[in-house]
């Protein structure tokens, strides 16, 4: 079900459940009313391209019962398709801060990526990669750090600095170059 028609057409009984229980048990809270804050199911109904992606190797353990779509959605936000009721981009990261809070802090040398938000490199649902990241190994940090070769010599330049040989070796951070991807402290050149 496409985000934006679910969103329109919901109404309290697509996630709640039958309100003529809720009468018939006199008002009552209980076993009548679903609550999707205890239980990712009535979620999982309508974004069932969502609830496959937790069945990856790589996920937020929703299926596990240790988190919960409502610990990044707000259902009752203005757009519930977005973290935190999706009233700004920085909800975005903002949310994923709330567990990730090393990942999120601040940095003396920051990763650009990061302004653009944690899923311009992660899938926050799950992914077949390590660290629900989008795409494997360099492929990701060329998404934006562009190569160039040389003709003749074969040599792969980043920048101005040479990678033949660590594209060789694997990706850019399991080289052990650039291991630091969300920021550093430290010399800003081998962070990322």
């Amino acid at each position: 079900m496409d985000d934006q028609e679910s969103i329109g057409s919901s109404g309290c009984e697509s996630c709640h459940g039958p309100g003529s229980l809720h009468i018939k048990a006199g008002g009552g809270k209980g076993i009548f009313i679903h609550n999707p804050g205890d239980d990712s199911a009535a979620c999982m109904e309508c974004h069932q391209e969502i609830h496959a992606k937790f069945n990856l190797p790589n996920h937020h353990p929703v299926l596990e019962d240790l988190m919960n779509c409502v610990d990044c959605h707000d259902p009752h936000g203005r757009d519930m398709s977005k973290p935190f009721g999706g009233l700004a981009f920085a909800r975005l990261n903002q949310s994923c801060a709330e567990c990730h809070q090393e990942q999120a802090r601040t940095f003396v040398f920051e990763h650009e990526a990061m302004r653009e938000g944690c899923t311009e490199c992660h899938d926050p649902h799950g992914s077949v990669n390590p660290k629900m990241l989008i795409q494997r190994d360099s492929n990701l940090c060329l998404k934006c750090h562009s190569q160039i070769q040389f003709p003749g010599s074969g040599d792969i330049f980043i920048g101005k600095a040479p990678h033949s040989f660590s594209m060789q070796a694997g990706s850019c951070w399991t080289a052990g170059c650039h291991t630091q991807v969300h920021g550093s402290m430290v010399d800003p050149k081998m962070r990322f």
